[in-house]
């Protein structure tokens, strides 16, 4: 049919011969889709509203371990609960999606009850405490079902609701006990370490002695301190031997002046005289000395004229003496040293008076000297070696004391470098040690914090409700699409059979056809039978109508609106109550 422009009265012309073929089409489609909004299967939706309570002790104070945002501890929750072994349990008991179970696997109503289960977060602009920025936070979610009975739709919600609520609790509580056992494990790790280094420290200085750095100041305090005495012992020991030398040369004088005067003393008493003065001065001075020379020098004289000491017991006490004296210098030091050998040399020369052949009791002299002033002399002279003899010794332990002392100072450079290593490792180690017991006492309060519900918390504000009225289908949609569909599918089916068709119906149509004009046109003529026939379909169509019509207002009533309340809906609306 070619293309030209239609009248009002073509169209007309085309509805009335094509009214039957586009009645029937849009009835099929407004009762396919009066069908689908009567049968399809309602779905209810159950919904349960939580919120998010923030910590009510104040961050400040106490801190919680659990630094996760709200959205992600919903999501880590929703894993958790989302399992097989958590929501099949839930399909059996309420004996959900049995045709899928029945014909496919419990795999496949693990995840149409996955589908069926909707999680919305609800969100606020807020500052971010860590950051001051302001951001999007979590304030709430909601947790809901949909399923095909109200009360099986609200069951399920409400044991979702419950899974989730209790699922975490159990992860809170679970996060801060695995932080706190953590935090004791690394504290104990680090008091063993603490303890060890500890020993080590200790047995470092156990092996160091006094040559530890820290003590570097007082040795060297020390060592100035003993060098201060040995200068004052040197100078003490040094007065006394000149004492001696004074005492000693009194001593000579006096001997001299009264044997040349009044002969108080004999040849025998000024040989002893001599030898003790001569043992007292070699135990200090060298054998080149003036004063040893001249002394053995008179001792000599008196020997070659045949003089002996008036007491042989003098002689052996001055030797014991001596050999005391040598046992206490090999104590201080060594076989070279100028004291020791002089000490020998004393003894060796004493031991050979003591066997001497000319030492015979007939020609010792008795006797001893009672001369007051000789007396005070030899009283002054033992006080004086007495004096130097512990002055002696004060030296030999200063000097002692100055070498381990230096020898502290030498090695302290030495250890330093190990010792402050330790020290270092053990202030380090303190350190952590304090800070992780600090987190252990920061996780047990947050511990406290959760197990008390003080912490950061899910509260159902509005628990699942029994719907009233199916989420899906949405039966007027459907309805108001049918309409549309019939009356478009109805408008279009006879569009496109009068265009499909090549039959001749008007004298214009005819005319275009065969560029004639016809002489006459003479009107369609029908028959008795298709009279009948019109009779009929018009029949058919008024009760399809009637029977479209009823259903119409049937599921008005049922699924929409009650009539009577329609009703008066109406008389309201055009103000006839």
């Amino acid at each position: 049919m070619p293309e030209s422009s239609f009248s009002f009265e073509q169209y007309w012309d085309m509805a009335r011969r094509r009214w039957l073929l586009m009645g029937s089409i849009g009835l099929m489609l407004l009762l396919a889709a009066l069908v689908i909004a009567l049968f399809w299967p309602p779905t209810y939706r159950s919904t349960a509203m939580i919120l998010i309570i923030e910590q009510e002790i104040p961050t400040d104070l106490i801190r919680s371990t659990i630094t996760s945002y709200a959205d992600q501890q919903i999501e880590r929750i929703k894993a958790q609960v989302m399992t097989r072994s958590r929501l099949l349990p839930i399909i059996e008991e309420h004996d959900l999606y049995t045709d899928l179970r029945d014909r496919d696997s419990s795999a496949a109503a693990l995840k149409r009850f996955i589908d069926d289960i909707a999680i919305e977060v609800m969100s606020a602009d807020v500052v971010d405490k860590r950051t001051g920025r302001p951001t999007q936070a979590t304030i709430a979610f909601t947790l809901g079902y949909e399923g095909p009975t109200p009360e099986i739709t609200q069951t399920i919600a409400n044991e979702l609701t419950t899974l989730f609520l209790s699922e975490n609790l159990k992860s809170r509580e679970q996060q801060v006990q695995e932080t706190t056992a953590f935090l004791k494990e690394e504290s104990g790790k680090l008091a063993e370490s603490l303890a060890l280094l500890e020993q080590k420290i200790a047995a470092f200085k156990n092996d160091a002695g006094g040559a530890l750095p820290e003590l570097f100041q007082m040795n060297m305090q020390l060592l100035s301190q003993v060098e201060r005495e040995l200068i004052e012992k040197n100078q003490q020991a040094q007065a006394q031997e000149e004492r001696i030398i004074y005492l000693e040369g009194e001593m000579s004088r006096y001997v001299q002046t009264m044997d040349e005067g009044l002969g108080v003393l004999s040849l025998g008493k000024q040989l002893k005289m001599l030898r003790s003065q001569h043992a007292g001065l070699a135990s200090y001075l060298s054998s080149e000395h003036p004063d040893i020379i001249k002394i053995r020098g008179e001792i000599e004289a008196l020997e070659r004229q045949g003089i002996r000491p008036v007491d042989d017991g003098e002689v052996s006490g001055t030797l014991k003496e001596e050999q005391a004296r040598l046992a206490a210098l090999l104590k201080q030091y060594g076989e070279e040293h100028p004291d020791v050998v002089r000490s020998r040399a004393t003894i060796d020369r004493l031991s050979k008076e003591a066997t001497s052949p000319g030492r015979t009791a007939s020609n010792l002299l008795e006797g001893a000297p009672d001369d007051p002033v000789y007396v005070s002399y030899q009283t002054q002279l033992a006080s004086a070696k007495t004096t130097l003899e512990h002055v002696r010794k004060s030296q030999a332990k200063l000097e002692k004391q100055a070498r381990e002392y230096t020898a502290r100072i030498e090695r302290t450079p030495k250890l330093e470098p190990v010792y402050q290593s330790l020290l270092r490792d053990r202030d380090n180690t303190a350190q952590k040690f304090q800070e992780y017991r600090s987190r252990v006492l920061e996780a047990q309060m947050a511990e406290e914090l959760e197990l008390g519900r003080k912490g950061e918390r899910f509260s159902l504000v509005e628990p699942p409700t029994l719907p009233e009225s199916p989420v899906r289908p949405n039966r007027k949609a459907i309805l108001f699409l049918g309409l549309v569909l019939a009356m478009a599918g109805g408008i279009g089916s006879g569009a496109l059979a009068e265009a499909l068709d090549g039959s001749i119906y008007t004298a214009d149509r005819l005319r275009e056809v065969t560029k004639m004009a016809p002489l006459t046109v003479i009107p369609y003529l029908r028959t008795v039978e298709e009279e009948r026939a019109g009779g009929r379909r018009a029949r058919l169509l008024g009760m399809g109508a009637v029977v479209l019509t009823v259903a119409s207002l049937g599921f008005v009533h049922v699924f929409l609106l009650p009539l009577d309340v329609l009703w008066f809906v109406a008389l309201r609306a055009m103000r006839l109550d």
